[in-house]
């Protein structure tokens, strides 16, 4: 085997980080569909039987996160630094982690209602599950889309900022007006777990620009 086939197999190797991004991204994107559709339900039965397709998610998402980890251990060349390829991984399992906890409250809360600014919140979790898939898409030609990445990022930050005013707003509302202590509980618990859900993607993405600039 001459040089260059020999190098052209390392090339190759590296680049099965890729799919399993992009796979890992889709899983989360999933799991935020179902979680809008479970903020949309106030059937119970409905809400747990959303909840537990979530956690099939969660458990899909660990099996990818896995399958990364074992291929960082057995690659000789990998894209990026072998720690920013487990922290991106990591990264993307936190925010399944993540979608999880919030679905979980509404199945064992079971609030009369999820009001309209939950479910807002739950629709940009799914929006910024749709731009993870288009950064992890790019994640094979970052050199070349550097910049692509990071307005994606900012797409992501920027939602983050959003959801924060859309849950002060909503806490402010729901001290003022809702007079069934435990249901104030329930709510205050879900929200909480959906406001959460946006700050772990922001994290993710302030780690993406970290490799981006790295790469760059």
């Amino acid at each position: 085997m001459n040089l260059d086939k020999f190098l052209q197999l390392f090339v190759v190797k590296e680049k099965r980080f890729f799919p399993l991004f992009l796979k890992s991204a889709e899983n989360i994107k999933k799991a935020a569909e179902l979680l809008v559709k479970q903020t949309k339900t106030e059937d119970p039965d409905e809400r747990r039987i959303i909840a537990h397709r979530i956690k099939e998610c969660e458990t899909e998402g660990d099996r990818i996160t896995d399958k990364i980890v074992d291929e960082i251990l057995d690659a000789f060349v990998t894209p990026f630094d072998r720690d920013d390829i487990h922290q991106l991984a990591e990264g993307l399992d936190s925010i399944l982690d993540s979608i999880r906890d919030s679905s979980k409250k509404i199945a064992i809360y079971q609030p009369k209602e999820c009001t309209p600014k939950l479910i807002e919140i739950a629709e940009y979790i799914y929006r910024i599950s749709e731009i993870l898939v288009d950064i992890t898409s790019h994640f094979e030609t970052v050199r070349d889309e550097a910049k692509v990445l990071d307005d994606l990022c900012d797409k992501v930050k920027d939602i983050e900022h959003i959801v924060d005013d859309v849950y002060e707003q909503y806490m402010s509302n729901l001290f003022a007006t809702e007079t069934d202590a435990i249901e104030l509980v329930k709510k205050k618990n879900i929200v909480q777990a959906l406001e959460d859900t946006t700050d772990v993607a922001k994290s993710l993405s302030n780690t993406i620009r970290s490799v981006v600039v790295k790469m760059g």
